[in-house]
């Protein structure tokens, strides 16, 4: 679609309008913001639109178009398939070599399993190597509603982070202050780091880990905004 609006505002209810016209979602619902620096940063990826649109460089609007159509349709159901990932989180997942290895897993995701435990009061299973491993189901269950307790706008921003990390203990812990987005993303990406360290990196693997990089920014500058 080519561009054809001039003037880019925001509404007293923090829609994002176009030429005075609101913005709509794919579900053709008025794309409304929860906060007036979230509702910004839309507007301004609408503003930095050139002759057409591509939805590839507007992240942040995909990301409320996320929360405000299939997400609001079924929070609970989204929320399950996001929560479904601590039945098989990465920090339960160890090598069981080499030593130096073994140690900074143990370094970097022990104390998040641990925060896990006491935030959230469950249990976790840890194995080492890469058969499932069950997880207790009263844990499953305590995460799933730690996980449904946000409301959709956070739940599209926390989607991106647990997808690319693999880890709901990640997300959760950075949506709840415990780690910020450098951390969390150190974290997901020690195993990563170790084999380039070790073997080095070809330039196909080096761009779709930054790809995945800043569509991780992105949903983190997503919840920073809400």
């Amino acid at each position: 679609m080519k561009r054809f609006w001039k003037d880019v505002a925001i509404d007293a209810d923090r829609v994002v309008t176009l030429d005075g016209k609101p913005v709509r979602t794919p579900g053709r619902r008025p794309l409304a913001l929860p906060t007036a620096a979230l509702a910004e940063a839309v507007a301004d990826e609408w503003r930095s639109v050139g002759e057409t649109i591509d939805p590839r460089t507007m992240p942040l609007t995909g990301l409320a178009n996320a929360a405000t159509d299939p997400i609001a349709n079924d929070p609970t159901q989204f929320a399950a398939r996001l929560a479904a990932y601590g039945e098989s989180d990465l920090l339960c997942y160890r090598a069981d070599g080499p030593p130096l290895l073994v140690e900074r897993q143990a370094a970097a995701w022990d104390p998040l399993l641990d925060w896990a435990r006491r935030r959230y009061d469950v249990t976790f299973a840890v194995t080492a190597g890469v058969m499932h491993v069950a997880q207790p189901d009263a844990t499953i269950a305590r995460l799933h509603e730690a996980v449904a307790a946000y409301d959709d706008f956070r739940l599209a921003g926390l989607s991106p982070v647990v997808t690319l990390t693999g880890s709901l203990v990640i997300g959760l812990a950075l949506i709840e202050g415990r780690l910020d987005a450098d951390a969390a993303w150190a974290a997901a990406g020690l195993d990563e780091d170790w084999s380039i360290e070790m073997w080095g990196e070809d330039w196909q693997a080096a761009e779709l880990r930054e790809l995945k990089r800043q569509e991780f920014a992105r949903g983190v500058a997503f919840l920073g905004m809400l």
